[in-house]
């Protein structure tokens, strides 16, 4: 790529990433082969049929490879190894073209020709043309062209060596994602692919268009297409380690065609044979034609003929394959989905073959995710869409079931914000939410995340940033791209990034901007208490119903007790009670600096009024407002003072203060330890009326509305109602009195 432009190269690194995603997509779903053999199994031995969900058959890969070997095959046919081989044969070398803004160039299509090599090799002096096709890409990597004065592609004599595009060899070797992917991959970037591109850039013009495949040199065709064979020459040597075909390995280990229903889109499959070597034949059949073939599986599914079954996108529509009560095979359904699709709608319609009416059991449902960090990218794409259409659990369950997809719903507001926070610490070294799992995880990172493309490194200077800002943000490419980082790596940086998740999800429902709807009180740091409670009456169509107005406190602060006794554990010289240098309205304040990790930019700070804070804090910036505290009697006097007045009163007050909030008479709960809520409970559709007459009479901004809130009291009581604003208690207490009154003396009457 070293002479197309900008937006050539944008689209070839598309079709790189493109296959990378696939590539690692496919090890993913091979790797849970064995597991789904297992289980398999061990339901057809409990008297259960099963069921196999998945999307890629990897047809396109197997015909390539057959018409590459002219039918014949030596062995099963690898997805994975069809990907990169189509990738490096179809995209590789690449050049511009005239009247081709795709920057591709047409081969013999799947096929890898040897010859071509001896023929650029015979013709060295005549014009050549290298040809690849080009194909949609999924995702395209804008490729940054800012340059820094002092790097030494800045001199005159690189200028010279400018191409239209922008580029040297330094920008190609060093400033651009694809030398680091090729380090981070072991490939030589070093002399040898330095002075190929160096001849490769003097040969492009310096005044004019990129270079044209209509009048190249023969000698940079020649290296290219030596490149091309040592890529595939490291191909060959990986190919032994890469699995086989996922549908026909399933096939195989679970019994072959003759027990096996496939009811997929493809036309033919590569089976074993009695000898051992794999041969490749059609579906149909002598009497059952291949528009036929789905429908007459189906049918040998439903019969008992054969209690395995495996459907593909193909088949996710108009095919009933439930327990139904008026067929033979009544054995329950096990559905497996060994692949879900990207779309929910493809999903929702797969898991509907086996949950149908006029079914003697419902199915029991598999999803085979696997811990790698990386999977998750698949699952979180259909979990936010089936969550947008209401399809995930939400209220009290979802705590508690570890099989509900909406924790794999990662593309929110919150998760977004979680990943700027993680590429803030690991480019720019900020501080993190939460503690970082080892000493060398920053540097770990760093080089990792070169070596896919997500950052790259600025001139000599040993710092990084990102390819692309708009990365910061973007969790389907953050996910895309960690599959290609070593698997203990890629877990560390996921469980990095879900601890922050959670500190960020915990810190918006710490300072009440939390906007799932729900409110969770009682949890593990502060204590709920009931103080007050009334019921009231209310009448139905269906008879008398009630609702119950509850009044609770949370307590989230430290006492001076517990906080000694945290000082008592700290292990460094630097932990312990800070104070402010400065008073304000004649007053100070004090927090507790704590640092499990002994990492002085990742301390813990704690207040008597809020807790533990979750954000974390570098000593350094903490001097500049604090100083360790030598008098302990004058940290127990500020700790005690501040711990009571937040009680009852917010911080704006505590130092002499006035709140503005208070001011138009409405509750601050700004700092305050204790904090009181009032939750409506029970049949809350009976009085709705009354709530919004309430409500909006007083409130008629939108972000007044009435928050749900989910409570544990101390005593284990669950509370699940409505927030009753403060303004409004004693107005809708009124009504709720009246209307109970009036159900009360009906009743007597």
């Amino acid at each position: 790529m070293a002479c197309l432009d900008k937006m050539q190269r944008k689209r070839m690194w598309g079709q790189f990433w493109s296959a990378h995603q696939r590539f690692f997509k496919y090890l993913c779903i091979a790797a849970k082969v064995p597991h789904v053999v297992r289980i398999a199994k061990e339901a057809l031995s409990r008297n259960k049929c099963v069921v196999i969900g998945l999307q890629s058959t990897g047809e396109a890969h197997t015909l390539e490879q057959l018409e590459e070997s002219n039918g014949s095959l030596n062995d099963f046919i690898s997805t994975a190894r069809g990907v990169l081989t189509g990738l490096i044969e179809k995209h590789f070398p690449s050049a511009p073209e005239k009247g081709n803004s795709t920057g591709s160039v047409p081969q013999a299509k799947g096929k890898r020709k040897r010859s071509g090599l001896d023929e650029a090799k015979a013709t060295k002096s005549e014009h050549e043309t290298i040809d690849l096709t080009s194909s949609s890409s999924e995702e395209c990597l804008s490729v940054s062209e800012s340059e820094d004065d002092d790097d030494p592609s800045s001199s005159p004599k690189a200028k010279r060596r400018k191409t239209t595009s922008g580029y040297t060899v330094q920008d190609l070797l060093r400033d651009q994602p694809a030398s680091a992917a090729m380090a981070a991959a072991k490939f030589n970037v070093g002399s040898t692919y330095r002075w190929q591109l160096q001849n490769l850039l003097k040969e492009c013009p310096t005044n004019g268009p990129p270079l044209s495949t209509t009048t190249p040199s023969s000698k940079s065709n020649l290296k290219l297409l030596e490149m091309r064979e040592e890529l595939l020459d490291h191909l060959d040597e990986l190919a032994p380690r890469l699995p086989f075909n996922t549908l026909d390995e399933l096939i195989r280990q679970l019994g072959g065609p003759s027990m096996v229903a496939e009811m997929t889109g493809r036309r033919g499959r590569v089976v074993g044979t009695e000898n051992g070597v794999p041969k490749y034949e059609p579906r149909a059949e002598m009497s059952v034609p291949l528009d036929q073939i789905n429908l007459t599986e189906k049918d040998r599914f439903m019969r008992g003929e054969k209690l395995v079954a495996i459907i593909s996108e193909a088949a996710s529509s108009g095919i009933s394959m439930q327990a139904d009560r008026r067929v033979l095979n009544q054995r329950r359904r096990v559905h497996i989905t060994l692949e879900l699709p990207w779309s929910a709608d493809r999903a929702i319609q797969q898991f509907g073959r086996t949950h149908r009416s006029n079914q003697s059991s419902a199915p029991e449902y598999l999803f085979l995710i696997s811990e790698l960090a990386g999977e998750r990218r698949f699952a979180s794409v259909v979990a936010k869409r089936l969550e947008s259409m209401g399809a995930l659990t939400h209220g009290d369950r979802r705590a508690t079931e570890s099989n509900d997809l909406s924790r794999y719903n990662f593309d929110t507001k919150y998760g977004r914000d979680a990943l700027n926070s993680v590429l803030r610490t690991v480019v720019q070294a900020h501080t993190p939410k939460v503690p970082l799992p080892s000493k060398t995880f920053v540097l770990d990172v760093r080089t990792a995340l070169m070596g896919v493309g997500l950052v790259t490194p600025i001139g000599q200077t040993g710092m990084v940033e990102l390819t692309d800002h708009k990365d910061m943000n973007n969790i389907s490419r953050f996910l895309n791209r960690i599959l290609g980082l070593p698997v203990e790596l890629q877990n560390q940086l996921f469980m990095f990034f879900t601890e922050s998740l959670s500190a960020t999800i915990n810190d918006a429902k710490r300072t009440g901007r939390f906007e799932d709807g729900i409110l969770d009180l009682g949890g593990s740091e502060e204590d709920v208490q009931v103080l007050d409670s009334e019921m009231f009456h209310s009448s139905t169509s269906s008879g008398t119903v009630y609702t119950e107005l509850f009044k609770v406190v949370t307590e989230r602060g430290v006492s001076w007790d517990f906080a000694c006794q945290l000082v008592a554990g700290c292990k460094h010289q630097f932990e312990g009670f800070y104070i402010t240098q400065k008073s304000i309205g004649g007053k100070k304040r004090a927090v507790l600096v704590i640092c499990p990790s002994g990492d002085p930019r990742q301390c813990t700070l704690n207040s008597p009024s809020i807790g533990q804070l979750r954000s974390r804090a570098k000593l350094a910036d903490l001097s500049k407002k604090y100083k360790q505290a030598a008098d302990l009697s004058e940290v127990e006097e500020i700790w005690n003072a501040e711990y009571e007045w937040s009680g009852k009163h917010c911080l704006h007050t505590f130092r002499g203060g006035r709140c503005r909030r208070q001011m138009l008479g409405e509750e601050c709960l700004h700092g305050r330890r204790q904090r009181t809520y009032h939750i409506l409970t029970g049949s809350l559709l009976s009085v709705w009326q009354e709530l919004e007459k309430v409500i909006g009479a007083r409130y008629t901004q939108p972000q007044h509305k009435l928050h749900v809130v989910r409570c544990k009291t101390k005593d284990g009581r669950i509370l699940i109602g409505n927030q009753i604003p403060l303004m409004c208690i004693s107005h809708l207490r009124t009504e709720l009195r009246r209307i109970s009154d009036k159900v009360m003396d009906a009743s007597l009457s």
